[in-house]
């Protein structure tokens, strides 16, 4: 990611994406935050998503080895 901030967060954009387009794998998810932020790096990606799976905004899931599913957990 360029050294200058962007207005939006990444988090932001990540809960966006999985809004939008429903679940997604890792790797999908990281070509489509590409477009809106340029070059992501997959550290910056897993980081962000650890956060938000911390504070229950969604799961990360092994669909198999080196492949991670990312959805929202849906609220009641």
């Amino acid at each position: 990611m360029s050294k200058v901030w962007s207005p939006r967060p990444i988090e932001l954009a990540i809960v966006e994406v999985l809004e939008k387009k429903g679940a997604l794998t890792d790797l999908d998810l990281q070509k489509e935050l590409k477009g809106s932020y340029g070059e992501v790096s997959f550290r910056e990606v897993n980081s962000n998503l650890m956060k938000l799976e911390i504070i229950g905004v969604l799961r990360v899931s092994r669909l198999m080895k080196g492949k991670r599913q990312v959805q929202l957990i849906e609220k009641n």
